[in-house]
């Protein structure tokens, strides 16, 4: 087991995503049994059939709910209904850069920092077991 730890850095859950096939039906549920705050609706212009919808929760954490025609298609396994990621924030850009290039070293990274369609400054890697995390600022 590896024992080298992390430089120390504040992290936060930014918001936690899910693939749905319904986003307006899920909304609709956590609006109604969780009080959240429901966003608009964002249409990808990188990605065409892409929607998706921020819900931020009263005690400020923040759910995507997301859509798109090809999930769950025969024979695309890498997006499916259910939860995609978890997005935790380093607090900059600079963090982001500087742990996506340590990620990138041990063959972790999936998606060089950018700045996306709906305004986060990210980079997705994979933890050890595949799950997505989205580092953003």
């Amino acid at each position: 087991m590896r024992t080298e730890t992390a430089p120390a850095i504040t992290v936060r859950i930014a918001h936690v995503a899910l693939w749905t096939p319904d986003i307006d039906r899920s909304a609709e549920f956590w609006q109604r049994h969780f009080g959240a705050e429901v966003g608009p609706l964002y249409h990808s212009a990188r990605r065409p059939g892409f929607t998706s919808r921020f819900l931020k929760l009263a005690g400020g954490a923040e759910l995507e709910l997301m859509a798109a025609p090809w999930v769950e298609r025969e024979g695309y396994a890498e997006e499916r209904h259910g939860w995609a990621h978890v997005a935790v924030s380093v607090g900059s850009e600079e963090q982001v850069r500087a742990l996506a290039a340590r990620l990138e070293g041990e063959g972790l990274l999936v998606s060089a920092p950018r700045m996306t369609g709906d305004g986060y400054y990210e980079a997705v890697v994979r933890d050890p077991d595949g799950n997505f995390v989205e580092i953003t600022s």
